[in-house]
């Protein structure tokens, strides 16, 4: 799976994702679902860099076996849409969209009249 189809499917960077292209191998890319679940359970996926596998969490940066409710491969894209249907199944279905964050209206130059 690629940054782009994940972002196709309604998935956006976190804060944590590495944003430059020298990533180290103990790092991650994290990513939010753009929908809660009815019962307002955020949907998050991670790729841990050097793992050819996705997990799927209901937490940002899972750390047990316990928080992480499916694993797919990384090219499985069938298995990742079945996980997140399941996902959604067991919290009551898709909630609301996620509140967009507001843009910077920081402009670093100021015209002078």
């Amino acid at each position: 799976m690629t940054d782009t189809y994940l972002r196709s499917l309604g998935f956006a960077p976190t804060a944590r994702t590495p944003r430059s292209n020298n990533t180290r191998f103990g790092q991650a890319w994290r990513y939010q679902y753009d929908h809660l679940a009815v019962d307002g359970t955020p949907l998050f996926i991670e790729h841990p860099l050097g793992i050819e596998a996705c997990w799927l969490s209901a937490l940002e940066a899972p750390l047990t076996s316990q928080d992480v409710f499916a694993a797919v491969g990384l090219h499985d894209r069938l298995a990742l849409q079945e996980a997140m249907s399941s996902f959604y199944t067991a919290h009551g279905g898709m909630g609301a969209p996620l509140p967009s964050l507001p843009t910077s209206t920081f402009h670093p130059y100021r015209y002078q009249q």
